[in-house]
């Protein structure tokens, strides 16, 4: 049995194909799995990649922002 290694947010960003400023807003506002170790955030890339599957990516988190000027 392999076990999964921890990715920080940098890593978690790569593998989502986003900012790493959108992972931090995602944890937040769309509940993205993440474990807070100490000060820093860390990932299990399987349980985004679930969360994703089951929709957490399509959450509405309020915002106004409809591709406007960022």
């Amino acid at each position: 049995m392999m076990i999964e290694p921890w990715a920080s947010a940098e890593g978690a960003a790569k593998h989502l194909g986003m900012a790493k400023d959108s992972v931090y807003r995602w944890i937040e506002a769309r509940k993205l799995p993440a474990h807070k170790i100490t000060r820093l955030w860390k990932f299990k890339l399987s349980e985004a990649d679930e969360w994703g599957r089951t929709g957490g990516a399509d959450a509405h988190d309020g915002s106004t922002d409809k591709g406007g000027s960022q």
